[in-house]
């Protein structure tokens, strides 16, 4: 039975942060992700995980300065120590809030380099900084996620194909480094779904959903959720679904199509 998880950053955005918690909980939800928990301290998230019943599943490390447009560092040549930092402070979180999962972003293409140059680059800093971030986190028990992102939202975006991030992890060659499967970012890139969840399920770490194209509740657009949340959990995934949508109005309102699952799971 699918377990899904809501994502506090782009749900119940008509609630204060810290109220998502228990709006979430109050919908059914025992689990949650968002992308960046550190304009808050540790321990008052915790608290609110705990007051609710919740279980932490997944948050990004730090992406570089996110307001100035930086999206990851972990591809960028010269910011190794900042990738590092970033890490320690992630994973100083994580053991906080109880957290197994965390998402470490790759970064934008770099603009002073060209072409397949600059994509070795940075595809060699790339594999070096995860080695050093799975061989990290695997004292704590952590396991590091990479997502493909498609680059109509997020253009210049280094990883965008799940082949290739399937790739990088057999390089790396860690057990505890795995691709965060986003269906509403391999739709656009590249379609073929359910074909590519069951090639590479064995390396898939996370999985996220969303309509498609608008982003909304997976209950509209061009994806059948209600099949490949049946053949996802036929192969044997285990882990959550991050709900990772923005609703098209109230997010209470807009859960109708979660409601059969949570029947189910009573």
């Amino acid at each position: 039975m699918p377990r899904f998880a809501a994502n506090l950053t782009m749900m119940y955005n008509e609630h204060a942060f810290l109220d998502r918690f228990a709006a979430a909980a109050r919908d059914g939800f025992d689990a949650v992700e968002y992308l960046f928990p550190y304009e808050f301290r540790a321990g008052e998230l915790k608290a609110r995980l705990d007051a609710n019943g919740l279980t932490q599943v997944l948050f990004n490390a730090p992406p570089g300065d996110w307001a100035g447009g930086e999206r990851g560092l972990a591809s960028l040549p010269g910011r190794e120590d900042d990738f590092k930092r970033g890490l320690d402070t992630a994973l100083e979180y994580a053991r906080v809030l109880g957290n197994r999962k965390l998402h470490v972003m790759a970064g934008l293409l770099a603009g002073d380099q060209s072409g397949e140059t600059q994509r070795r680059t940075q595809r060699d800093v790339y594999l070096k900084n995860l080695a050093y971030a799975a061989q990290t986190a695997q004292a704590e028990h952590i396991t590091i996620v990479i997502e493909p992102i498609n680059t109509r939202d997020m253009p210049g975006y280094f990883l965008n194909r799940q082949d290739d991030a399937q790739a990088i992890c057999a390089e790396v060659g860690a057990k505890n480094l795995k691709v965060q499967f986003d269906c509403y970012h391999c739709q656009i890139v590249e379609g073929d779904l359910a074909v590519k969840l069951k090639r590479d399920m064995p390396g898939i770490g996370h999985i996220q959903v969303a309509g498609v194209p608008e982003r909304h509740e997976p209950d509209l657009g061009e994806l059948n959720y209600p099949y490949l949340f049946e053949l996802i959990d036929a192969l044997g995934y285990d882990g959550y679904i991050g709900c990772e949508y923005r609703p098209r109005a109230g997010t209470s309102a807009g859960l109708g199509w979660l409601a059969p699952y949570l029947n189910a799971a009573r």
